[in-house]
């Protein structure tokens, strides 16, 4: 308790307070339930899992949740625009496959499946 603020709360409890009421507000599901994801991926980022996860990561088309990720995982997919297409793409160019567009007309190039 801290008296000498308005609300009484010390600093880390509104920090919680807020963190709680974000991960409502934002994607319907409580503290609880977002430890529960993380204890349910083994306590480690569903992507790299090396990292601890502290991110929600949801489709951004539906809302969903899909899962807890670390920042760098999360950062990752949002900079792919959460694209399996270009994704996969950079999956293989890291494994060592070149991007070998096919021509189908002049300056229209045809992206591999």
């Amino acid at each position: 308790m801290n008296y000498a603020r308005p609300d009484g709360l010390q600093a880390a409890c509104r920090v919680t307070i807020q963190q709680a009421a974000h991960l409502k507000s934002k994607y319907g599901i409580t503290v609880a339930e977002r430890e529960g994801l993380i204890a349910a991926q083994g306590g480690v980022c569903v992507i790299c899992p090396s990292a601890r996860p502290e991110h929600v990561d949801h489709d951004h088309g539906t809302g969903r949740v899909r899962g807890v990720l670390c920042f760098g995982c999360d950062a990752a997919l949002g900079q792919f625009k959460d694209r399996p297409d270009a994704i996969g793409r950079a999956a293989a160019y890291v494994e060592g496959n070149p991007w070998k567009p096919t021509l189908a007309a002049p300056g229209v190039y045809r992206l591999p499946s």
